[in-house]
């Protein structure tokens, strides 16, 4: 389904899990920023069943362009950056700029901030009750792409399907950074398309912060996101069929 003001949004299902079963369909989503929404965009998403929206974004981006969310769903704040706010100045360098996305997505494993909203997302989701949730960050492709990541991967789908859908954000999102780049001097987006890009070296860098910290993304789940064998079994429970 294509929204008319947002980019990047997809169910977040649909992916075979290495035991052979399926993500199920029609209940988690993931987006970009929702301030755009029409009129139409917030029909389908009623029609959707979406019912929680969790806003990934910093206070800052939260109060100069709000969410519209469908009358009656719940609205819930999951900061991911917190304190630590955004990027401030362009880097030097296209390598400069690189480097800063993948010590980005470290701070998405290891930060407190982090740590508290992908928790505040995770127990939403495992305690939804066949609630439709959504969540999203500005792009939604970084702090959304860690959440939909952890999910998968708590779901037991493989490295390489969860990297596939990592990706796709470069597809879905072709169209904008396209518009975005052509608007800049050449050597200013060249220093800027790294930071627009979704690169497997940045999801990588994620699940070796979970491997330095944890030791196994099990771990993880459960010292940095509170979600148990049990949680996790009841998860994929709800989330899985066949």
């Amino acid at each position: 389904m294509r929204l008319d003001g947002a980019v990047n949004f997809r169910d977040a299902g649909g992916y075979r899990t290495t035991d052979g079963h399926w993500v199920r369909m029609g209940e988690i989503y993931r987006t970009a920023s929702l301030d755009k929404l029409t009129d139409r965009d917030l029909a389908k998403l009623k029609r959707l069943g979406i019912s929680v929206d969790y806003d990934l974004r910093t206070q800052q981006e939260r109060a100069s362009a709000p969410d519209r969310v469908p009358a009656g769903s719940r609205y819930v704040v999951a900061d991911v950056l917190g304190d630590l706010g955004g990027v401030s100045g362009l880097p030097a360098s296209p390598e400069a700029s690189a480097q800063l996305m993948v010590d980005a997505e470290k701070t998405m494993v290891s930060a407190p901030a982090a740590r508290q909203a992908y928790t505040t997302v995770l127990h939403g989701i495992a305690d939804a009750d066949g609630a439709n949730v959504l969540f999203h960050c500005t792009a939604g492709k970084d702090r959304t792409g860690w959440a939909n990541a952890t999910l998968l991967t708590a779901l037991g789908v493989p490295r390489d399907t969860v990297m596939d859908d990592y990706l796709a954000s470069n597809t879905y999102r072709a169209k904008e950074n396209a518009a975005t780049l052509a608007a800049m001097p050449p050597a200013q987006a060249a220093v800027y398309k790294p930071m627009l890009d979704v690169r497997p070296e940045y999801l990588n860098s994620g699940f070796q912060e979970v491997t330095s910290r944890y030791g196994t993304f099990d771990r993880y789940l459960d010292k940095a996101l509170g979600l148990s064998h049990r949680d996790v079994r009841d998860l994929r429970e709800d989330l899985l069929v066949g």
